[in-house]
């Protein structure tokens, strides 16, 4: 084996270069899709596998005994692709949104801000696999390569800052709505969480960019990180219960996933640009997963507020009946937890 330098290895059985991440995943060059930018294929270990529930992986997927890489990969499924992602998004395939598909980056939506002054349109940057995804609160972003849609869409406003307030809760209705019509069963959390089952499915970051002459409005660049498939070191990692797909996780396309929701999002972003959030007060009570149970608001880990949730105003605040009156928190760097009743 020969060290070929930034991470990736040559192994002279094998006669392929790969390199091997944190979590056990070695990553063999290899291109998958003539039509794709994607040109590595993950191989996991077998024990990996196993705890996605692959049967027939061969022992040899990592140790190099065999120049092909493991086809069973219980939790990919098709790359993602430029072309295919084109072809099911109106948005992208009428030129209304500019599509971007990498495979490895460290965040999308550092790239997308880092370029605002350039930028000429809504543009969309996916990636197979980011090394510095971000939270919210500074928090880092951890998803499994291959097993997750992690991306950020950029989009010009013309009015202030401060008309973007409750983007992200409009952001979480068109997620929601849109992951109902692929069979997942999906609920928000207050301010940026959607939900599976009372497991953590997808965050919301959005990130603003104003330009040198305010008057000429502001960027908002909104990152998206959604679990298909979340095998068991993935939880272990975060030290939280996540959610995914489920059973069917595998045969999901990622594609059509993300096709679907950049053209959902468009249109919410389009609804938030006339009316703010008006539109979606109802909707997002409607999807509301923690509506009338007892939460507490946390600022650095102390109890502000306790009470029962009881959903959003038309200013994206959550509403709280606590034992002295209804209070309303607006979001900020505050996290919202649930308190065991009894």
């Amino acid at each position: 084996m020969r060290e070929l330098g930034a991470g990736w290895f040559y192994d002279s059985k094998s006669q392929v270069d790969f390199r091997v991440d944190g979590g056990g995943v070695r990553w063999t060059a290899r291109e998958l899709d003539k039509d794709s930018l994607h040109k590595y294929e993950p191989v996991y270990r077998p024990a990996v596998l196993q705890s996605m529930g692959a049967k027939n992986c061969f022992p040899g997927c990592f140790s190099g005994q065999r120049s092909a890489p493991c086809r069973y990969n219980a939790s990919m499924g098709k790359p993602l692709s430029e072309t295919s992602i084109t072809a099911a998004s109106r948005e992208v395939s009428a030129g209304r949104i500019a599509l971007e598909v990498v495979f490895e980056t460290g965040s999308t939506n550092t790239d997308l801000l880092s370029r605002v002054g350039a930028l000429v349109q809504p543009t969309a940057r996916v990636a197979e696999v980011q090394t510095a995804g971000k939270g919210r609160a500074g928090r880092q972003w951890l998803s499994s390569p291959g097993a997750a849609l992690t991306f950020s869409l950029a989009w010009h406003f013309n009015g202030p800052l401060s008309q973007l307030v409750g983007l992200p809760l409009a952001v979480g209705v068109a997620i929601a709505e849109t992951l109902h019509g692929f069979g997942v069963e999906a609920l928000l959390k207050w301010p940026n969480d959607v939900l599976k089952d009372g497991a953590k499915l997808a965050g919301i970051l959005v990130e603003t960019s104003v330009g040198r002459r305010p008057e000429a409005g502001c960027w908002a660049i909104i990152g998206i990180g959604i679990n298909i498939s979340a095998p068991d070191e993935l939880e272990q990692a975060i030290r939280t219960p996540v959610a995914d797909f489920g059973a069917d996780a595998s045969a999901v396309d990622r594609n059509l996933v993300l096709a679907a929701l950049l053209d959902q999002l468009a249109i919410a972003v389009r609804a938030f640009e006339k009316t703010g959030l008006d539109s979606f007060v109802d909707r997002w009570n409607a999807l509301h997963a923690w509506r009338g149970a007892g939460v507490a608001i946390l600022d650095r880990g102390q109890a502000l507020h306790t009470g029962r949730a009881l959903g959003i105003d038309p200013q994206g605040r959550l509403l709280l009946q606590t034992g002295s009156g209804e209070v309303a928190i607006m979001a900020g760097d505050v996290s919202l937890r649930r308190i065991a009743e009894g």
